[in-house]
């Protein structure tokens, strides 16, 4: 290996040494300040290791892994918000009696794996990475000793994950057969000319792998253990599967099939186009049938993704590929942002429960009077989230809207537009709970520092980048497009 492909692996070797670190930490020095303040370094270190990859990108380090702009692009989100999970999680644990060391261990090994798969340009690396992320998640899923649901919660992801991991793995052999290939790149020239028995083989191979992703980005019909997921998860794990574990598997699902052609496949597009209505149909309706604000998140987020698969079909139309990446880029950072105030805010309300998360609406009644920022905070991420301007929620799915009409996908426009208006019903649902005055002694409300800070930040963001986007899409123009 030369010593610019080293350099380009660097943040990689450096967060698996802290991950070696840590584990030494915990074995001879257990203490969860100490613990914290290792993951905190490890994380900023692997962010500023990106820098001099910057001079060499694109490059490809294996065959396995390229780094390109796209890749750096999506390492920096998942690490700035695995950095705001872990002050959550800080807040969350510190004072529920347990060893909680191993679960910052399992958080940068879980980030490991979304670095992965954001750089992975084959099918192996690809496999790596995803069980890497999906092993640490429903351990850290069940972590808490004394949760009601959270075993349940883990089981149940446990399970469906295997599931969609043997989808992903049979998808793959089939696609195997026709190309004799598993780089992502060599599959192009097999998929625009391929014919007869070997299009089928195609088409079944794309299908099952999309079936497999699926099941991760918690799309419409795999979308069963979303709600029951979310409900029993911790709230800082919780916004990670909804933020990190999503962003990283529709990073790598985008390059996968925008590299390999398989998204201008007609029996593909057609069978995406299905999925992306009933997401966002049956995510925003059921939603309004739920009284827990988790589960409510839970079904908002398959909506959300059913919103991104609108620019993901797009990059298959004529024409729309390089906005379509710009779009999905920009819909997931606002989508990052916003998902992560909102279970910010459920986190801290979240504190003093050492059994279940606060997560029905009650719990949410009054918070106006008596915790006005955290209110205001929280009112800011649900405007977000349905796409009220001034938001950064909106101009990401202004993004959608443009994309969309660019490739004339009328019938996927008029369902989000419907799906956003349903949207907006259960979100005003909570933002009316919190304004209510009750007069039962509701437990107190405190605001720790590292949560204070991160939901601060997280609500300047979706205020400034919602007036003022530029710096963000200049950032994506320079980095995501290279993968066009």
């Amino acid at each position: 290996m030369s010593e610019q492909q080293l350099v380009a692996i660097l943040p990689h070797i450096l967060l698996s040494a802290a991950i070696l670190v840590q584990m030494m930490v915990i074995a001879f020095a257990r203490n969860l300040r100490t613990t914290i303040t290792v993951s905190i370094i490890a994380l900023i270190a692997t962010g500023l290791a990106f820098i001099p990859v910057y001079s060499l990108i694109p490059i490809n380090v294996t065959p396995l892994i390229i780094l390109d702009g796209y890749a750096i692009f999506y390492s920096g989100l998942i690490l700035m918000s695995t950095l705001a999970v872990t002050l959550m999680a800080y807040d969350y644990f510190k004072d529920r009696g347990e060893n909680q060391d191993e679960f910052f261990l399992l958080l940068l090994l879980a980030t490991l794996g979304a670095l992965v798969l954001v750089c992975s340009s084959h099918f192996a690396s690809f496999i790596l990475g995803l069980e890497l992320l999906g092993v640490s998640i429903y351990t850290m899923i069940s972590y808490p000793q004394k949760g009601l649901l959270t075993l349940e919660a883990a089981l149940k992801y446990l399970i469906l994950s295997g599931v969609s991991s043997t989808f992903l793995l049979f998808g793959a052999a089939l696609i195997y057969a026709i190309s004799g290939n598993l780089q992502f790149a060599e599959l192009a020239p097999v998929a625009l000319v391929t014919q007869g028995a070997g299009e089928l083989f195609l088409t079944a191979g794309s299908a099952l792998i999309f079936a497999g992703i699926m099941f991760k980005l918690s799309l419409t019909p795999f979308h069963m253990w979303t709600p029951d997921v979310y409900e029993g998860a911790p709230a800082p794990v919780t916004a990670f599967i909804a933020t990190v574990s999503k962003g990283a598997i529709f990073a790598v699902t985008l390059r996968l099939f925008s590299s390999s052609n398989l998204i201008e496949v007609p029996a593909i597009l057609t069978g995406l186009s299905v999925v992306a209505i009933l997401s966002m149909l049956v995510g925003n309706l059921l939603a309004l049938k739920q009284d827990n604000v988790k589960r409510i998140l839970a079904y908002s987020s398959i909506a959300h993704l059913g919103y991104l698969m609108v620019a993901f079909i797009a990059a298959g139309m004529i024409g729309g590929k390089v906005l379509a990446v710009e779009a999905s880029s920009y819909f997931l950072f606002a989508y990052f942002i916003t998902t992560l105030g909102a279970f910010g805010v459920v986190t801290i309300v979240s504190l003093g429960n050492q059994e279940m998360d606060a997560g029905d609406i009650s719990n949410y009644e009054g918070l106006f009077w008596r915790r006005p920022m955290l209110a205001i905070m929280f009112t800011l991420t649900l405007l977000s989230l349905a796409g009220i301007p001034l938001t950064v929620g909106f101009i990401g799915k202004f993004y959608i809207f443009t994309v969309g009409v660019t490739t004339m996908l009328w019938l996927l426009l008029s369902v989000v537009i419907i799906g956003s208006g349903i949207g907006l019903f259960y979100y005003l649902r909570i933002i009316f709970a919190m304004t209510k005055r009750t007069e039962v002694n509701a437990p107190e409300i405190k605001i720790p520092i590292a949560g204070g800070c991160v939901m601060a930040t997280i609500t300047l963001a979706t205020l400034f980048f919602g007036l003022y986007p530029t710096p963000i899409i200049n950032l994506i123009n320079s980095l995501v497009l290279s993968i066009t």
